[in-house]
């Protein structure tokens, strides 16, 4: 196997003599670039864009990339804000992922304490500002590295929309973006740092939309079909199946319309469900009975109904030889080390945890090596199954923040979370030069890919054939 560069070895001792970064180009840059990286994290947290909404976001990430040597592809997939940026020539070729989207109706100023920000209905909750601003900082520190080097090879950014709850990837995949691509990385913003190999759930969601007939829920009740009775009929069956499904098994659902005055009764209703297990197949057998429930509600309620596919995601495929690669990586990189502001802003936000999990300290550390089931779900599921695929998770967060918190939008918007893009940033590069460079390594990662996802295994989009709803958070 692949040996590390010693130098990389001096990053954990913090020895005051030659930086380590000053003998490794990749991480030369990423020292020289460290303010445009905690910039561009600054300005994705300001835009705070939704789902296929991101014009701003994507058009900042596109110009750095041109600007850098990239070559820019837009619009692919028939998403206005997904891209794929190239540089390089020959193989092996790398992708690497990178989101921006923000998530509605959480905001937060990038303080300690409660803020809300008025002109801001959306909020960076996932950290995937970091998550954009990091990846693209990677990609070009590897292309310095290819440019130092000389070593063959081709470097791409897949600028990846609307991830929480749009499956942008999966349109990316099904469109075959990654049908030349050997290995994929990715990186997620997180309370720790770590490199475990941990898959996900399956999942599909769909918008079930019941019609009634309205009428004075007083005067003429027996004139009325109330569709928000059809939607509840269906939440109801819904909750008695869950005593005969699978133990891993989640089901959760909002009712997103219901009627707007109680004496009316109501023509129309919806609700959004998300149904989730560890494996696809069970996720489509399920899914057969949900929509069942759905049909069984209308036909006892007099009302009529019809159902939209939101998003569907296959579960990750762990492939441990790149995971342990990583963990390596991350390893000799080290976590992150707060200055005393920082410090204090986290005692803070620290301060505002009913049981935190994790202890302030722990973001310089980095968590055993294992291999587990997470109980999330995300369109990487999808690159995996289709391509080699390595990630990370690193601490952008105060420790114990939990995602889709405001004190994870606080830390985000600031050099809290800007360390830890730099760091993701360093992971990425470093594990993208092993990739490149170690024939064993890649032997061994496509060897395992192909035993994990089985010799008879043909993709298909669990979402169908349906266009990208890009109207969906509007």
């Amino acid at each position: 196997m692949f040996r590390k560069p010693a130098v990389f070895l001096l990053s954990i001792t913090m020895l005051v003599c030659v930086p380590v970064s000053a003998q490794t180009p990749h991480l030369a840059w990423l020292d020289e670039h460290y303010e445009q990286t905690a910039s561009t994290a600054r300005a994705l947290w300001e835009y705070a864009e939704v789902g296929y909404q991101e014009t701003r976001s994507s058009e900042l990430l596109q110009q750095q990339l041109r600007d850098a040597g990239f070559t820019v592809q837009a619009g692919v997939a028939d998403i206005p804000t997904a891209f794929v940026a190239s540089y390089g020539r020959g193989e092996p070729v790398l992708a690497v992922l990178g989101e921006f989207d923000a998530l509605p109706g959480i905001t937060q100023d990038a303080v300690p304490q409660r803020s809300l920000l008025d002109d801001k209905p959306a909020g960076h909750a996932c950290g995937h500002n970091l998550f954009g601003a990091g990846s693209a900082a990677a990609v070009m520190a590897i292309k310095a590295w290819l440019d130092d080097t000389g070593n063959p090879g081709t470097i791409r950014f897949y600028g990846t929309p609307a991830e929480e709850g749009g499956s942008g990837k999966v349109y990316m995949v099904r469109a075959g973006l990654f049908d030349d691509v050997d290995f994929a990385l990715h990186w997620h913003p997180a309370d720790r740092n770590s490199a475990a190999a941990r898959t996900t759930l399956a999942n599909r969601s769909a918008k079930f939309r019941f019609t009634g007939v309205s009428a004075h829920a007083a005067g003429a009740p027996e004139r009325g079909r109330s569709a928000l009775d059809g939607v509840e009929a269906m939440n109801y069956m819904v909750n008695l199946m869950r005593e005969h499904v699978p133990q891993q098994t989640r089901i959760h659902y909002v009712i997103t319309a219901g009627g707007n005055a109680p004496n009316v009764v109501p023509d129309y209703a919806e609700v959004f469900y998300y149904l989730r297990h560890p494996e696809a197949k069970t996720v489509k057998s399920l899914w057969t009975r949900l929509e069942a429930t759905a049909r069984g509600a209308a036909e006892g309620t007099g009302t009529s109904v019809e159902w939209e596919i939101i998003h569907g995601n296959h579960p990750v495929l762990v492939n441990e030889p790149l995971q342990r690669m990583m963990d390596d990586t991350l390893r000799d990189l080290g976590g992150i080390t707060y200055s005393a502001d920082e410090l204090d802003f986290a005692q803070k936000i620290y301060g505002s945890f009913s049981a935190p999990q994790r202890a302030i300290g722990s973001q310089a550390e980095v968590q055993p090596y294992s291999l587990s089931l997470g109980y999330g779900s995300t369109d990487v599921g999808d690159v995996s199954m289709a391509v080699p695929t390595v990630g990370a998770q690193v601490a952008t967060w105060v420790p114990g923040t939990a995602a889709h918190s405001w004190q994870a939008v606080a830390a985000g918007g600031m050099s809290v979370g800007f360390k830890g893009a730099d760091l993701a940033a360093r992971a990425l590069s470093s594990a993208a030069i092993r990739i490149y460079t170690d024939a064993e390594l890649r032997a061994a990662a496509i060897a395992e890919f192909e035993e994990r996802r089985g010799e008879d295994f043909e993709y298909e989009a669990l979402l169908g054939d349906r266009a990208p709803p890009l109207d969906y958070r509007r």
